[in-house]
């Protein structure tokens, strides 16, 4: 038999307001001890320097994580002008400056060329691996790091406010796409150089500031206070967790019967009557994934809906 794992089947995602200077596995790692959980982990990380929404999954939630992580995330950030940094952020040593200043209309020009489907290159200081070793650590060792570029999605990118040595933007992105390389190529295209002095997360896949708690809601102490084992308030934990489901609520969802939820978690298929897997599907065509099948609103499993058969991919355990 293995080794039984510590802690409690504690099933359900936190959304965090991540505060500034705090890591994303650092978080975790607190939330998981403060609630006494057995499994958690996040949906994308965060800069330590960056705040807003880090969604936080437990247990079965977690299965739910590739899905939320594939989703849009939007950011508002600040470009800093004439500046650039070995980390494009603030936490790095300066290594150029410059003494031109874009406009308005210059910024607002150029932004057409950064939304759509634009070429970016990583940041050297990333978590990105190079021959196994993440590139940041190589970066922080002196190791000259130049990482391929790569395709990403650019839903929307807007300037929201022009100074004379800052801006400030909001921007929806896809999957892989870091902000401080945006602010490098558009101050590079605009003939300066700049870099991220401000970054906050606002969405990530279905979550928005709106399902965000605080470190202090959570816990009833800030980021900044070591806890203590006579801190913990598992109760107060479970009154903040949203829904395992709730990863997929902006995919299709498939009610199912208790027959078909029994035969599910056997790891069969069921068959949806015509007119549901219309429904379900919607606008789209052909086969998709994923499909959260329920039973009485809760989740059952993550499916492919292939015709009418909705086949199960990944099932959720019965809560003890």
């Amino acid at each position: 038999m293995g080794r039984r794992k510590k802690g409690r089947k504690l099933s359900g995602w936190l959304v965090l307001d991540k505060p500034y200077d705090f890591g994303s596995t650092e978080a975790v790692s607190r939330l998981r001890w403060f609630a006494g959980a057995q499994k958690a982990g996040h949906a994308g990380t965060l800069d330590p320097l960056a705040t807003g929404i880090l969604p936080i999954a437990f247990g079965e939630a977690t299965k739910t994580v590739p899905y939320v992580q594939d989703g849009r995330k939007a950011y508002r950030f600040t470009a800093r002008w004439g500046i650039a940094t070995t980390t494009d952020d603030t936490e790095g040593d300066i290594t150029r400056r410059s003494d031109v200043r874009p406009d308005r209309a210059g910024i607002e020009a150029v932004l057409p060329e950064f939304t759509g489907t634009v070429s970016q290159r990583p940041p050297a200081f990333s978590a990105i691996k190079v021959d196994g070793e993440r590139a940041y650590d190589l970066a922080r060792d002196g190791e000259k790091v130049v990482l391929e570029a790569r395709d990403i999605e650019v839903d929307r990118l807007t300037l929201l406010e022009a100074g004379e040595d800052e801006a400030v933007f909001e921007a929806v992105t896809g999957k892989g796409t870091y902000v401080r390389a945006l602010v490098r190529d558009i101050a590079e295209r605009l003939g300066t150089c700049g870099h991220v002095t401000a970054l906050r997360r606002t969405a990530v896949g279905p979550f928005t500031e709106d399902d965000a708690v605080t470190m202090e809601e959570a816990t009833g102490h800030p980021a900044s206070i070591k806890l203590a084992p006579e801190d913990r308030d598992e109760a107060r934990i479970d009154s903040v967790l949203i829904g395992t489901g709730e990863g997929l609520r902006e995919h299709p969802q498939a009610p199912i019967t208790p027959q078909d939820a029994f035969r599910m978690r056997h790891g069969q298929d069921a068959v949806l009557p015509p007119v549901q897997a219309k429904a379900v599907r919607g606008e789209q065509s052909g086969d998709i994934e994923p499909v959260l099948a329920t039973l009485d609103g809760e989740p059952v499993a993550i499916c492919r809906l292939e015709g009418l058969r909705l086949q199960p991919i990944k099932v959720f355990q019965l809560e003890a």
